[in-house]
């Protein structure tokens, strides 16, 4: 039997949850998308219409249904060196940090999806290991316990290294025989740079000791209220080595709310020592 969509009244149920759990602003448009993909969940739960499932989330004392609304809510949309010039920046950055004698970095990928940027992040910084005593790391992070999962296997279809260079293509990858199809596998080696955690943007401050050199945030902010976004800023400020830099997407920006940075280029801001814009 046909489920019947989703009421006005069930709807902004979800949509002032998901805004309180998540920060995530669900607007009229996204109702479609979000009967969709819930409807997913009660296929799984075997529930006839979505009047159970709202009762079964209230229900949910130990919160396992929220996450799996999360994840299936959750847009990630991502590729392989996404928005490339960033990490020629960060090639040529760490180039300058290593000659300039630091010998430990550390980086932040704030929304890692499936595991693209980060693992490009990876194969941008493995080359400079080379270099006796350094000592690099990536933190990847994102809310969806689904893309987590996803980004720790490392195993990716075939079209998804598209954007990868075919020299990277066969260092980094191995064609996965634990799989149907033309799959491949992220290296060990690769593997062990990135160590992955689920981290929810409106949980401040936010559970990570040490500080960046630079934290990768891209394309995550524009689907969170002003509010939202300026605290999140915050905590980057705090979580970034003075001088450390901060990239978001292309198409967004830190305007009126980069008091504790200076922009270097558009999508690109580091931070400044004394908390003031310069």
């Amino acid at each position: 039997m046909a489920i019947r969509g989703i009421d006005p009244r069930q709807f902004e149920f979800i949509r002032k949850l998901l805004y309180q759990q998540t920060g995530i602003v669900l607007t009229e448009r996204k109702r479609a998308l979000v009967e969709s993909r819930i409807t997913q969940r009660l296929r799984v739960l075997g529930l006839a219409d979505f009047a159970s499932y709202l009762e079964y989330l209230r229900r949910d004392a130990g919160g396992e249904e929220l996450v799996h609304l999360i994840d299936v809510i959750s847009t990630n949309v991502t590729h392989f060196f996404r928005e490339a010039d960033h990490f020629r920046m960060i090639k040529g950055l760490t180039e300058q940090w290593l000659d300039q004698g630091t010998d430990r970095l550390r980086f932040w990928s704030a929304a890692c999806s499936t595991g693209e940027e980060p693992y490009s992040l990876a194969m941008t910084l493995q080359p400079f290991l080379a270099r006796a005593g350094t000592d690099i790391r990536i933190l990847a992070t994102d809310i969806s316990t689904r893309v987590l999962a996803h980004a720790r296997a490392g195993v990716f279809d075939a079209e998804r290294l598209e954007t990868v260079p075919e020299s990277l293509r066969r260092r980094h990858f191995n064609r996965d025989s634990g799989s149907e199809g033309d799959r491949f596998a992220v290296t060990e080696d690769l593997k062990r740079l990135v160590m992955f955690h689920r981290l929810n943007f409106t949980r401040m401050p936010y559970p990570i000791r040490g500080s960046f050199d630079l934290i990768m945030c891209r394309n995550a902010m524009i689907y969170f209220d002003r509010t939202l976004r300026e605290k999140m800023v915050e905590e980057f400020a705090r979580l970034l080595k003075p001088g450390g830099f901060l990239m978001v997407g292309h198409a967004e920006t830190l305007i009126g709310m980069e008091k504790s940075f200076r922009t270097v280029r558009p999508s690109v801001y580091q931070r400044t020592s004394t908390g003031e814009n310069g």
